[in-house]
């Protein structure tokens, strides 16, 4: 095996064995349930901020974020960025202290159960319908997770996909039904720091390698609209062919931009906001989660600047020919150049390599904690009123996870599967179902259950409607589904909420109890 492969590789297993022993570190903190999925509300500022935007990124901030601006230059990378940038620091402000103060009232430790609680629904329709709409879309997004690791160990190493991808499953498995939701939160924080050394790391290099900063930014100029934010070169998978010239109007901005909006809905998110140990200290996270997305996301739209400058000279193979588009491999082929350098230079690439995996693993963890408590918690105990021991529900719910792991592997199994296809619209989903019904049940007093369970069902529907029906007939209709099905979800919350009368006068009370204890 060639050094360069060897220094990757051991680069790769020290980074694999540490999340393991944070894993089994963890694992004695878990007391019960509530530890398990929730670290018994002890989050700091810090973990909290970087843990929430680490589980959020997953491999598209080193991969399909710089392929994108690699392709079509500013327009489409930008406007999707903004947007999640802007959605970021917007649930941080108004979502995050909330739902902080609101679930440690209600003693909530997944969303199914905030919102049954928030609306006192004591027969847990509203956990029940969340807690499958979490499988629905949660389990198929873990597989994309499987599946990009082991896409990734047989690019490096020519392993066979099937072993690699479940040698990568049972790591995550392992560090996260061992520690629960601290060893997630705990390990992604330290996968955002190699995310964020590896984009140094790229920058740095791609920048000397591909000649300073004057030659990117040339070579960028001479790509029919790169730097401009109103046109856009589209890339068609299904033709390998540029649409170029075409105008990147408001209706297409807006539709990019509704990226954002799926930030109030991600349940892996939301829960860091109910985990934080004091609201108090919630500015300080906003800050550090709000700075690291903002120059995370214009660093990696840069490395496409500069990886498409890298294949104009030579340095990497071009990355996009007629009908073939690997574009979202970038940054590995920068890796891979920087690997030939030297068995020094081979570890550093590693870290980058440890850093595409970090995005996918620190996604993966968080997502099989929340399908795996919502199956145990939710559906199990709330709908079908299985009584457990702390002891025994401490063992249903590893069970649950692995389960739930397992359904993943499964799904991911094909290696020519595109089941990387879904997680635009599990994205779109969780917004669509999740946001609408968190920002009703967060600033509108009037609202009730069952205008809630209308939003859920509604925006659940109207992502499958749109995606599936409206959408193929292309022009105005061409609209990222989270859009309309947020709108849609948000009008059947008000409207039901409005025909079925006021909530119970004890849910309104405690609405008024909270909005005090918010004044403090």
């Amino acid at each position: 095996m060639a050094n360069n492969v060897i220094g990757i590789l051991v680069t790769i297993i020290v980074y694999l064995t540490g999340m393991i022993a944070i894993g089994a570190v963890f694992s004695r903190k878990n007391k019960n349930v509530s530890d398990f999925y929730l670290g018994g509300r002890k989050l700091g500022p810090l973990v909290s901020a970087m843990s929430a935007e680490a589980s959020d990124m997953s491999s598209w901030l080193l991969m399909g974020l710089p392929g994108v601006a690699y392709l079509c230059g500013m327009a489409e990378a930008s406007w999707t960025a903004i947007g999640l940038a802007a959605g970021t620091y917007l649930n941080w402000l108004f979502v995050a202290k909330r739902l902080r103060v609101y679930s440690q009232k209600t003693s909530s430790i997944t969303i199914p159960d905030f919102f049954s609680d928030r609306y006192h629904d004591k027969n847990h329709i509203l956990s029940g319908i969340s807690a499958v709409i979490i499988l629905i879309f949660f389990v198929p997004y873990t597989a994309s997770g499987f599946s990009g690791c082991g896409k990734l160990f047989s690019l490096l190493f020519g392993w066979d996909y099937r072993p690699a991808m479940i040698v990568s499953a049972v790591i995550i498995i392992a560090y996260t039904s061992m520690g629960g939701f601290l060893a997630a939160s705990f390990t992604d924080l330290i996968q955002s720091i190699i995310m964020t050394t590896a984009l140094v790391i790229i920058v740095c290099f791609g920048v000397s390698t591909a000649g300073g900063w004057g030659a990117v930014a040339d070579n960028a100029k001479q790509i029919p609209d790169y730097f401009r934010m109103t046109v856009t070169r589209s890339f068609s998978a299904e033709t390998g062919e540029f649409t170029n010239g075409v105008r990147y109007g408001f209706l297409p901005i807006v539709s990019t931009m509704a990226w954002g909006l799926g930030y109030f809905g991600m349940p892996h998110i939301l829960l860091r906001f109910m985990a934080i140990k004091d609201e108090k200290k919630l500015k300080t996270s906003r800050r550090i989660a709000s700075i690291w997305v903002v120059i995370a996301m214009a660093v990696a739209i840069l490395i496409g600047f500069i990886g498409n400058q890298l294949s104009a000279n030579g340095s990497i193979g071009v990355l996009y020919q007629q009908g073939e588009n690997k574009s979202e491999t970038v940054v590995m082929e920068i890796a891979m150049l920087l690997s030939k350098h030297g068995f020094l230079a081979a570890i550093v690439a590693g870290l980058i390599f440890a850093g595409i995996l970090a995005c996918t693993m620190s996604t993966s963890d968080s997502q099989l904690l929340a399908a795996s408590s919502s199956m145990s918690e939710n559906i199990l105990k709330g709908v079908f009123g299985l009584k457990l021991s702390q002891k025994a529900s401490m063992l249903v719910a590893r069970a649950v996870l692995v389960v739930i792991a397992v359904a993943g592997v499964v799904l991911a199994w094909n290696p020519d599967s595109s089941v990387f296809q879904i997680v635009s619209f599990a994205w779109a989903g969780f917004g669509a179902t999740f946001g609408p019904v968190m920002l009703s049940a967060l600033f509108w007093k009037r609202s009730n259950k069952w205008g809630a369970a209308a939003g859920l069902v509604v925006g659940g529907a109207m992502i499958f409607i749109w995606k599936f029906l409206v959408r193929p007939m292309g022009g105005a209709w061409d609209i990222y589904e989270l859009l309309p099905a947020f709108l849609c979800a948000f009008a059947a919350i008000i409207i039901v909420s409005l025909v079925t009368g006021k909530p119970a006068d004890s849910v309104q009370a405690e609405y008024d109890e909270v909005r005090e204890m918010l004044k403090k």
